[in-house]
């Protein structure tokens, strides 16, 4: 593996472990590519990635380009003879770059392939209540997330697991396997499989998750919301409004659990063990929450001083 040539490319801290997973194994990362510095926070200062942090820390060569088909990138790429490109959370490649390296470009993708192609797998597998995901390693080609597979590891899910804790599970796992990937490239025996070979039923997707997606819908029953408020936890968070008739509170909800108490009416409720807001079936639990421009709190913190008394869904 020392003596193969790679061009790392990535930007947000799931990237980081697997980069670092390959450094610290002595690959040969002869460049890392990340994306450029943004203004961020109030006061607008330039916010460097994640990735970024750690190729200044380890003294890595660095390129930000702002435009990947851009003559003078497209030449700096060319120039430094790499044999294999590895592509974590980052955009989507124009195919003059990923079409480049003689051993292809492999990029590590978070769900089990060819299920949950998209921007959002993790969030998605959980939203959709699934009790499996993994990480799948394939070479990219024209259409995203549709290049031959290589290998695939997979996770079980845990019933009140949030998208976070799922991530860096994943996070983990995805180091693993991409390094397990990078030395069978190295050695020289690796084909990949088309992904129609593992397709089984309709094909679940990932599309990106915006803001308006991410209303609670408490029609449904408890298990469907509580499997929305742990996929979304705790990015991008979702959210609901309550209304007492005369007021109305919004919220964004972090932490859940299903309970076996069916609801009689539509107003929340108050246990000792949390915030009950009823669904169709049954009330589902809430213990962490965010109230409009305060901060993010457990239960008792918040009904330490508000009152959901006559508050309905």
């Amino acid at each position: 593996m020392k003596d193969l040539r790679i061009v790392f490319m990535g930007t947000p801290d799931f990237a980081v472990a697997i980069l670092d997973k390959l450094v610290v194994n002595g690959a040969n990362i002869v460049a890392v590519i990340t994306s450029p510095d943004k203004p961020a926070g109030r006061g607008l200062k330039m916010h460097e990635s994640a990735v970024k942090q750690y190729v200044i820390a380890h003294q890595l060569p660095l390129l930000q380009p702002t435009n990947l088909k851009e003559e003078t990138f497209i030449s700096e790429l060319k120039a430094l003879s790499a044999d294999l490109f590895v592509v974590v959370a980052f955009r989507m490649l124009p195919e003059i770059v990923w079409s480049m390296p003689p051993l292809g470009t492999i990029n590590l993708h978070a769900s089990i392939l060819p299920h949950y192609r998209g921007a959002a797998p993790i969030n998605w597998a959980i939203i959709n209540g699934e009790k499996e995901t993994g990480v799948t390693t394939f070479f990219i080609e024209k259409e995203i997330d549709t290049g031959k597979i290589i290998e695939r590891s997979t996770v079980s899910i845990n019933e009140n697991e949030t998208v976070g804790e799922l991530h860096d599970r994943l996070m983990e796992l995805g180091a693993n396997t991409t390094l397990s990937t990078v030395k069978k490239i190295a050695k020289g025996n690796v084909q990949g499989i088309p992904q129609i070979e593992f397709e089984e039923g309709e094909l679940k997707s990932a599309p990106k998750i915006f803001k308006e997606d991410c209303k609670v819908n408490f029609s449904q029953s408890a298990q469907k919301v509580h499997n929305f408020i742990r996929g979304l936890s705790p990015y991008p968070a979702a959210w609901c409004t309550v209304s007492n008739g005369t007021e109305t509170k919004s919220f964004k909800l972090f932490a859940s659990l299903l309970t076996n108490i069916k609801p009689t009416n539509s107003k929340i409720a108050v246990s000792k063990d949390g915030i009950l807001f009823p669904c169709a079936d049954y009330y589902v639990l809430i213990t962490e929450l965010q109230p409009e421009g305060k901060r993010r709190m457990d239960y008792k913190s918040f009904l330490a001083g508000n009152s959901l008394e006559g508050f309905t869904v």
